[in-house]
């Protein structure tokens, strides 16, 4: 057995990363699963160049969990990790590059939230123990296990492990223990991890017989790997989109439109953007868009992201520039960030622009419900403005809808004043106001 001490001048680095280094708890679980399908996308692009000649296999990842023993397993089958891997990723990299973080941001608390690639110390955050027990994919290589209680101090031991991959194991503390739950680890497997890339299985599938719930030999594969912004635009039918916003949002009405983003530059954006149909305004709600990074789950919370008027939309935005460990400030401030906030402003014109050009007639009769989008970015954004003013409508005291150009174009010879100005009238209630527009 080899024992020895993670380098770091700061004494205990492990309270440091408990207080600082996240600034959600149970973001842990996202950030190992996310670790375990990063190592399965590893092993099968090496098995597709020919790097690796053995049987892929399985390579679902399995999560589990033992109530009495209060642990937690992230289970994968992908490259795995040599003893020498191991003090090279976990012992020496990540815990130098969080020191030298740490002497730089120490004035900072909201700076070292998350701002570093540090996903597997997550763990430490809810756990008094780490065990990390991997077999590499390289041939003849030997199983070996890491184990950490929350100190520098580590040991690494050879171990028998027949299958390919890493399991980690997380012995929860006590300040933690109600995450070792089926609910709660179902919860976290649905928010973060339910549109990731490699299938994960948490249990067992269920199925009644004789009047109770009885486990059945199927997995339980929480996670849809092919979602439907990542498939090609070409391929999919007006009921796809309708079905993907029913999965997202089971509560709300059929969405007036939606707007497929499939981006590859200056940077990576896919996504897929809905117009909501709102029948009041006590109904406007924001953050449902939910932002992702490579189909891993980041936040809802898109202010400072997405440009104000764009928070009104429902939907998914992915784009692999967008860091996964952040804090709100470095992500509103991030040069890719803003980038992809206007090109998404471009977008979403761009394809109502298109719209209108090609059903107008639709576009007519959803404008009711789709100008306080509008409206509101023509009041919040300049660029958007500036493309709007195609599109955007007027409704006459008849019911018929012009654009500014069409409007003015009607209007300027009986309504033009002395001082060559165009006169607008203005009903808020056609109803209300009808002895004044009549008198007009």
């Amino acid at each position: 057995m080899q024992k020895g001490k993670i380098g770091v001048s700061t004494e205990n680095i492990f309270p440091i990363i408990k207080k600082y280094l996240y600034s959600d708890h149970e973001i842990f679980l996202r950030e190992l699963v996310s670790n375990a399908v990063d190592a399965t996308q590893k092993l099968n692009t090496f098995a597709r160049l020919g790097d690796y000649k053995g049987e892929v296999g399985d390579t679902t990842i399995r999560i589990s969990f033992d109530e009495k023993k209060k642990t937690i397993t992230i289970s994968d089958r992908g490259i795995g990790m040599t003893a020498e891997e191991i003090d090279k990723y976990i012992n020496q990299v990540a815990f130098s590059s969080a020191n030298d973080f740490l002497e730089k941001y120490k004035k900072d608390a909201n700076a070292i939230i998350g701002h570093f690639g540090m996903g597997f110390y997550s763990s430490f955050m809810v756990s008094k123990k780490v065990e990390i027990h991997t077999l590499s994919y390289q041939e003849g290589a030997q199983a070996v296990k890491w184990e950490c209680d929350g100190s520098p101090e580590y040991t690494i031991e050879e171990i028998d492990k027949k299958e390919r991959g890493t399991d980690i194991i997380l012995h929860i503390d006590d300040e933690n223990k109600h995450f070792v739950n089926k609910d709660e680890i179902n919860r976290l497997l649905k928010k973060y991890c339910r549109f990731l890339p490699v299938p994960v299985a948490f249990g067992k599938k269920t199925e009644w017989k004789d009047g109770k719930e009885v486990e059945t030999e199927e997995d339980n594969i929480i996670n849809d790997t092919n979602p439907l912004w990542t498939q090609p635009p070409a391929n999919l039918k007006d009921e796809d989109y309708k079905k993907f916003y029913r999965d997202l949002y089971p509560m709300a009405e059929d969405p007036l439109f939606n707007i497929h983003l499939n981006v590859d530059y200056p940077f990576n954006l896919t996504g897929i953007l809905y117009f909501p149909k709102i029948r009041n305004n006590i109904e406007i709600q924001r953050n449902k868009i939910q932002l992702y990074c490579n189909q891993v789950y980041v936040t809802d919370s898109v202010e400072g992201i997405v440009p104000e008027f764009l928070t009104l939309l429902h939907g998914v935005i992915d784009s692999p520039d967008i860091p996964l460990n952040v804090s709100r400030s470095y992500l509103q401030s991030d040069s890719n960030v803003k980038k992809i906030s206007s090109h998404i402003t471009k977008k979403v014109a761009d394809r109502l622009d298109e719209i209108f050009r090609n059903e107008r007639n639709s576009f007519e009769e959803k404008w009711d419900d789709l100008k306080i989008f509008i409206e509101y970015g023509m009041l919040t954004d300049e660029k958007f403005y500036d493309r709007a003013q195609k599109f955007a409508l007027l409704k006459n005291t008849d019911g018929k809808y012009f654009t500014f150009e069409e409007y003015k174009n009607i209007i300027k010879d009986n309504q033009t004043d002395k001082d060559k100005q165009l006169v607008y009238l203005y009903a808020t209630d056609k109803e209300d106001q009808f002895s004044f527009i009549e008198a007009d």
